[in-house]
């Protein structure tokens, strides 16, 4: 079978199941909603292009042409509540697990993570920092340009960005960034950016705990402007990274193999680099540090339809989007509705555990 047929079947079986568990998350929680009630409320959210306007401008006339009968409350619950949450994990999911396969691939490596070259801590150091010290981060972005009063997600946003930047200028030399340079210079930056962040923390006084949940990773407070403002972002950038899936495949090979074969290593490593780490700081701006989704995922869908790109990508990006709605869902209802990001590290860590162990095990 060729890889996008192969693609196309398991992508399409995967966005069949991604729907069945949004679905099904939208049904749970304090008040239990079935599932019927769930399809009428979001149809009677969904609008429907009727026609095309140009008043103001060129755009889509919209309407709502659905009215089932459903409870006020329920219609709020299911679309103001739980659709936004539930959706923006989708979305995050999807994100983190496209930019764990590109890493993965990238480095060569399995266990490699979306946040390995400093993406998580930079954005952890801007969110803190707008939480603990505002003023701090007016005085600073004030130079860039930026508004006063930037916002948590600006902040986590701006600094994700910066500190990929870093990382990529320490590691390049001469117009080369050698995979094991970039990988020790993350190393290095995320050491770095992490006491920042302790110590912002240790001076944060009665905000530490809102800083504690987003370092957490947390959707409590997820709107649909986080949706509108995350999704294009996310959607465009994985458009971007799938023409690069057979130089992914390639790369594997090793660079000197990949550069006999035609591929641009250079080139091609800066624009894994840049999309990756703007695709993993779209989505922690929004969510916060969400462990393991970049690693898991994408290495549960390699053993299922192998390390072709091609395959892996897109399937891997549905299958995070899944994982992320589910392990929200169960952190939502504990009784304590832990962030996501304990629930993922619980799945995540005793797994990277079994891979360490099953490596081990096969090197003897």
């Amino acid at each position: 079978m060729r890889a996008g047929t192969t693609a196309t079947a398991y992508s399409s079986a995967l966005l069949v199941a991604l729907l069945a568990t949004i679905a099904g998350a939208a049904t749970v929680g304090p008040v239990s909603i079935p599932y019927a009630t769930v399809a009428k409320a979001l149809l009677n959210a969904t609008p429907v292009p009727v026609g095309v306007t140009v008043q103001g401008g060129l755009g889509l006339e919209l309407a709502h042409p659905f009215s089932f009968d459903v409870a006020q409350t329920n219609q709020l619950i299911v679309v103001g509540v739980r659709a936004p949450r539930i959706v923006l994990a989708a979305v995050v999911g999807f994100a983190l697990a496209a930019a764990g396969t590109v890493m993965q691939g990238f480095f060569r490596n399995p266990m490699a993570d979306p946040s390995i070259v400093g993406v998580s801590s930079g954005a952890a150091l801007g969110a803190v920092a707008a939480i603990t010290a505002p003023g701090l981060v007016v005085a600073v972005t004030g130079p860039l340009g930026l508004p006063k009063g930037v916002g948590i997600q600006t902040a986590a946003f701006v600094g994700a960005i910066v500190a990929a930047f870093l990382v990529y200028a320490i590691a390049t030399e001469g117009g080369r960034t050698p995979v094991a340079t970039l990988l020790l210079a993350g190393v290095a930056v995320q050491t770095f950016l992490g006491a920042v962040v302790s110590f912002l923390l240790v001076h944060s006084g009665e905000s530490i705990r809102r800083a504690i949940y987003w370092l957490m990773g947390d959707l409590n407070n997820a709107a649909w402007g986080d949706v509108a403002v995350a999704t294009p972002v996310v959607l465009v950038l994985f458009a971007a990274l799938l023409p690069f899936t057979r130089d992914l495949n390639v790369l594997l090979l090793g660079e000197e193999d990949a550069r006999t074969l035609g591929i641009e290593v250079e080139r091609t490593k800066r624009v894994l680099l840049a999309v990756g780490s703007v695709v993993t700081a779209a989505a922690v701006a929004v969510a916060g540090v969400i462990g393991f989704v970049g690693l898991v995922v994408p290495h549960v869908l390699r053993l299922v339809v192998g390390p072709d790109h091609r395959v892996l990508l897109p399937t891997s990006a549905i299958a995070g989007g899944i994982f992320l709605v589910a392990t929200d869902t169960l952190a939502r209802s504990t009784a304590a509705t832990l962030p996501v990001g304990v629930v993922t590290a619980a799945v995540g860590a005793p797994f990277f555990l079994f891979l360490l162990r099953r490596r081990e095990v096969h090197e003897l």
